[in-house]
């Protein structure tokens, strides 16, 4: 059997990507996602958070790479970056739901 082996930056990199998903508000925002892009203000509303609480959660999910920002007008839309993260995060719904 060969070993696999993960270098520390890479290593770094993986536990930033779970951290992200260590928080119910980012869960359940990245959740509202899944079904297309959604502005601050809807996802405040389907999160049951304030504005600013989804706008500090969407600055982080930026960083980390996992959603993209697109701007019409005043109005920002956010999407999840790239079908790696959905199906990351479809897999740990579907490992969770079948205990």
């Amino acid at each position: 059997m060969r070993e696999f082996s993960l270098d520390e930056h890479s290593a770094a990199h993986v536990a930033e990507l779970f951290r992200a998903f260590s928080d119910t508000s980012r869960v359940r925002i990245l959740s509202a996602l899944l079904s297309g892009e959604r502005n601050v203000r809807t996802l405040a509303e389907l999160v049951d958070i304030s504005d600013s609480a989804v706008s500090h959660h969407m600055r982080g999910l930026r960083q980390m790479r996992l959603v993209v920002a697109r701007r019409d007008g005043r109005e920002v839309y956010y999407s999840i970056q790239d079908q790696h993260i959905i199906t990351l995060f479809k897999q740990g719904i579907a490992h969770v739901k079948e205990r």
